[in-house]
Order: structure tokens, then sequence, then C-alpha cells
């Protein structure tokens, strides 16, 4: 194994991975959801620095290679997880956190299968994209449930009438109500929007690897 900054980087960002859900377990919300984003927002920047800094400084290694899509494989899986399990099973988040997560699996098996002819299935231009969508997207909604966390807590207490009657303007937003509400709303969206993106490219590249390998699953 060869240790420079580009592979050090690549490991902190796999150990970060099952970091983002132990900050649930060690903080209450919303410090764990802000805690689980900063980490991960930091994380997903590794995946772009170490990449450039291997082809920059000419440190490209197989061990770099091997552990990278590794490494951001189990940031994704465990974020998605976690965020499943705080948005209640939501459908929204779980149909393609389902369909990611199959992917994943799927084309992990194909690369055990096909061995040394694994290197016919390398990261295509499309499957960049594809993470770039799952990280942007999973930084968002770990954002949502930071702002739905604040809105629950601040808004204890208050009946409906209460609260439209500060949304309506009728009553001062001393609490930041209406804010916090926009900023759960957009974030939420966003990332729901960019999961759903992410989803389909997760799955064209699927299929991409799979018409590839095809050949080499068939009987003689």
């Amino acid at each position: 194994m060869t240790m420079n900054v580009p592979n050090i980087l690549t490991i902190l960002r796999l150990l970060a991975a099952p970091a983002v859900a132990i900050m649930f377990l060690f903080f209450a919300r919303p410090w764990a959801d802000w805690f689980a984003l900063v980490l991960f927002v930091v994380a997903a920047l590794t995946d772009f620095v170490d990449g450039y800094l291997a082809r920059a400084w000419k440190q490209e290694s197989k061990f770099g290679a091997m552990l990278d899509p590794i490494a951001d494989k189990a940031m994704v899986v465990i974020a998605l997880l976690v965020i499943t399990g705080f948005s209640g099973m939501n459908a929204w988040i779980l149909l393609p956190a389902t369909f990611i997560i199959f992917r994943e699996v799927f084309v992990s098996g194909l690369r055990e299968f096909l061995g040394a002819k694994a290197g016919l299935l390398k990261v295509t231009q499309l499957a960049k994209w594809k993470t770039t969508a799952q990280m942007i997207a999973i930084a968002f909604l770990f954002a949502a449930g930071a702002f739905e966390h604040y809105f629950v807590m601040q808004s204890i207490g208050m009946d409906a009438e209460m609260i439209d009657a500060i949304f309506s303007g009728q009553v001062s937003d001393e609490m930041g109500l209406i804010w916090k509400s926009w900023g759960a709303y957009l974030t939420w969206y966003t990332g729901v929007v960019g999961l759903w993106l992410a989803a389909v490219l997760t799955l064209a590249t699927g299929w991409d690897y799979f018409r590839k390998a095809l050949p080499y699953l068939r009987d003689s």
C-alpha cells in the first residue's frame, strides 16, 4: 500500500462514513443533523480533492483506485440509511434510496464475478455525475432534517391557530418560525428532486455496466 496525501484523504473519507451515523447516537437533534451535514460535506469534498491531487502530483496508486469507490459507496449508503430512518420511511426518500443501494450492490457483485475482467467496468463520466448528484442531494436532506427539527422544537405548545397567526403576520415571529419553515421546505424538496435525479442516473449507469458485462455472463 502506498501511503500519500490522496490515499490518506480517501481513508479519512471511508472512516467518516460510519461516523455520520454515529453522530445520531451521541448527539441530540438538531446538533446531530448539523454535525452529520458538516462531516458529510467535508468528506464529499475530499472525493474531488484526493483525485485531483493524485493526478497533479502523479501519486495515483492501485490502493487508491481500489479504495476510492468503496469510500464513495460507504458514504452514500450509510447516509441514505440514516436519512431514510429520520424521514419516517417516507416513500419519496425510500424508493430512490432503494434503487441507489440496489444498483451499488448489483454492480459490486458484477465486479466481483468478473474478477480480472472487472477493468471493463471503469468509472464513466455519467457515473461521476451520479455520485455528484447523490452527494448534493444527501447534503440538502441533512440540512432539511435540521431545519425541520428546529421548527418542531420551537413550535411546541403552539396550536394551529397561533402558527397560522404567525405566518399571516398577525403575531410577531420572535422564534423565526417562518424562515425555518422555508428552510425546511426548500432544502427538503431540493434534496428529494436531487435524490430522484441521482436514482435515475444510478439505474442508467447500472444498466450500462450490465450491458458491458453481459458477454462474460453467457455460458459457452
